[in-house]
């Protein structure tokens, strides 16, 4: 996917990541592919304030967060309904709940062909 695949609608991204490291690398990628504004919580506490201090187009979710899974947080943009896509780290080995299996998800490391597929696949799937 290139920069002129990306929909225009994609301005502002929420990457729920507890490495910051990896967070950085997501942010990175995603302005690189044409992301305008890209914000980073890591934990889902700085997600759920984040929501409410913003309109996301798109949430990129790492499946892992220390002692906290972020699928909780993936059923609240569900309600709000916003497009989002998980991440599962080097060998993850999560059982996904059955109203999270159908929803796309890429494994670390990510790179920018991956990340921009994942963008476009989570959005496709909600047309």
């Amino acid at each position: 996917m290139t920069l002129t695949e990306i929909p225009v609608s994609i301005k502002r991204v929420l990457v729920l990541e507890d490495n910051f490291i990896i967070a950085m690398e997501a942010e990175d990628i995603l302005t690189s592919i044409g992301i305008d504004h890209v914000e980073i919580a890591g934990n889902v506490a700085e997600a759920q304030a984040l929501l409410k201090e913003h309109a996301f187009d798109f949430a990129f979710l790492d499946v892992n967060l220390g002692s906290q899974t972020s699928f909780d947080f993936a059923g609240l943009l569900i309600e709000r309904g916003i497009a989002f896509g998980f991440v599962s780290g080097y060998g993850d080995d999560f059982v996904f709940p059955p109203a999270l299996r159908d929803i796309s998800r890429i494994t670390k490391p990510f790179n920018e062909s991956s990340v921009a597929g994942l963008l476009a696949t989570a959005l496709a799937s909600r047309s």
